[in-house]
């Protein structure tokens, strides 16, 4: 990460920063007021679910936007939303799954050289248990219309044929988590967009101020749809192995020319780019390749990559390689730190492995067997029957 500038950054600089690379901002005019006269704060907040992945690493580069442009950043990690959200993490999992994901979101920091102290990590739970907001929640759901809540958590709530109640209550919680963490905005993915409307539109009924709301283009998957945590084939794991992060982005979707649907050319604009603009705002991304067929050739901007890629001056394999290899460097320091004793632990508890299931032993027919559910015929029964019995 480049040097902190922020005593010499201009308002409108500082705008800049913290607008690049996103997809969309709700609260401009109000962004552009705060930061005519001060400093702004805000948070990002993630649910303990599933391991997190590699997409991680676009709000990771925005964080670090964030701080270099003087914001007041708390990340949280709402642990309460995990298991209202479908029972995705089971409640008595729940506590390690938060102490996971802080230590693996500080790891993915460290690695591209975001400095930690700037930063305030808050579990959920720390806060959304209180009378005061148990109440402020209660006030919400004598607001809120069945239609809304459940449209606001369309996109990011797992949905099923027949959902628990739970479901509904997730965007309520988070649109107060914006009022009671203090903050003047909320970042996160575009898919988060229905719950920042929601939280616009019902905040303001309470008699709380609407918050400014920003959000991140979503980070296509491995083979070309959303990457997910519930979706292995979709996506990396931060504690992949170098073998493992090759054999996956080989067996990606990158179709020579297309740059339309290649989730491995995106991830290079969305991800990669951004995060080597970190190093003195200077983005580079290397594609290496033999000297036989041509040698490296180092692009300063995506659009040269994607314009060489759509001509087909870039091959599918020599992008994949690269992708790997940039991949690894990334995950290396956040691999090795999650080889600690203590780490593994960690891991093993949270994510415990499946118990497998014991298959049920077939019973052996024996033909000459009468059924439990009969009685054999005494002989006596069977002398009667054949004495009225006319041949």
């Amino acid at each position: 990460m480049s040097k902190d500038t922020t005593v010499q950054m201009t308002p409108e600089e500082k705008l800049k920063l913290i607008t690049r690379n996103l997809q969309e901002v709700l609260g401009g005019e109000e962004l552009k007021k705060l930061l005519s006269e001060r400093d702004i704060s805000l948070y990002w907040g993630t649910a303990p679910t599933g391991k997190p992945h590699i997409a991680y690493f676009l709000a990771m580069t925005k964080i670090a936007d964030f701080l270099q442009a003087g914001c007041h950043v708390k990340v949280l990690i709402a642990d309460i939303h995990a298991f209202l959200d479908n029972l995705k993490s089971p409640i008595e999992l729940v506590k390690l799954r938060a102490q996971y994901y802080e230590q693996i979101v500080k790891c993915m920091l460290k690695s591209i050289g975001v400095p930690l102290e700037k930063l305030e990590f808050v579990i959920g739970s720390s806060y959304e248990l209180t009378p005061e907001f148990t109440m402020d929640n209660y006030k919400l759901a004598s607001c809120v219309t069945e239609h809304d809540a459940k449209k606001a958590g369309a996109e990011v709530v797992k949905q099923s044929d027949s959902p628990p109640l739970s479901g509904l209550l997730y965007p309520g919680m988070q649109a107060l988590d914006e009022h009671y963490l203090g903050v003047d905005a909320q970042f996160g993915g575009v898919d988060q967009r229905k719950i920042f409307t929601f939280a616009e539109k019902y905040l303001p009924i309470l008699g709380y101020k609407k918050r400014i709301h920003m959000m991140n283009p979503m980070v296509p998957g491995l083979q070309g749809a959303k990457m997910s945590s519930s979706d292995p084939d979709s996506k990396i794991d931060l504690l992949d192995s170098k073998k493992s992060v090759k054999t996956k982005i080989n067996k990606a979707f990158c179709e020579e020319g297309n740059v339309e649907t290649n989730g491995v050319l995106m991830f290079v604009k969305h991800v990669l780019f951004p995060i080597s603009s970190l190093r003195d705002d200077k983005p580079e991304f290397v594609v290496e390749r033999p000297e036989k067929y041509g040698g490296n050739t180092v692009y300063s901007d995506y659009e040269s990559l994607e314009r060489d890629f759509a001509e087909k001056n870039v091959h599918p394999g020599d992008l994949k390689n690269s992708v790997s290899s940039a991949i690894n460097i990334l995950l290396d320091p956040i691999r090795e730190h999650f080889e600690q004793p203590e780490m593994q632990k960690l891991l093993a508890e949270a994510y415990p492995a499946p118990k497998a299931v014991a298959k049920p032993v077939k019973q052996k027919k024996k033909h000459n067997k009468c059924p439990e559910d009969r009685t054999a015929p005494s002989a006596e029964s069977v002398e009667e029957k054949l004495a009225g019995t006319t041949i």
